[in-house]
């Protein structure tokens, strides 16, 4: 009886609280502020990224054009050039395999570093820095 009085108490206190002096709220801050806020800030950062970009003019999309179409004069090169996938060599050493020990002498073999072979995008640079 004394353990229910008491968890009724906690309850009826616990409810007691405030909620503007729990959680406080500023009257000014309208949704329509906050979106208000996030638009500028996306605005003001457009701003910024056109004034970074440059028009492409004819001469140089036709140029960028012809180095990715396929012609009698490129058509042995390979646009897709692979990525460099590097040899790694693991040296295994003597061991005793299976249930019956039988002893496998020390060697070393060679795997590709990437189980895929990976392709550069046209112009993607290839060689190393």
């Amino acid at each position: 009886m004394r353990i229910l009085i008491l968890l009724l108490s906690l309850m009826l206190a616990a409810c007691s609280t405030d909620q503007k002096t729990l959680l406080p709220v500023d009257e000014n801050t309208t949704m329509l502020n906050i979106w208000g806020r996030q638009n500028n800030d996306a605005q003001a950062l457009y701003d910024a990224r056109s004034v970074l970009r440059r028009p492409l003019d004819d001469a140089t999309m036709t140029a960028q054009q012809q180095q990715t179409t396929r012609s009698d004069d490129n058509s042995t090169k390979a646009l897709f050039r692979r990525l460099p996938n590097p040899d790694l060599e693991m040296y295994i050493f003597p061991h005793l395999a299976g249930s019956e020990g039988v002893p496998v002498p020390g060697y070393t073999t060679v795997f590709p570093f990437y189980n895929r072979v990976q392709y550069a995008l046209p112009g993607e640079r290839t060689d190393p820095l």
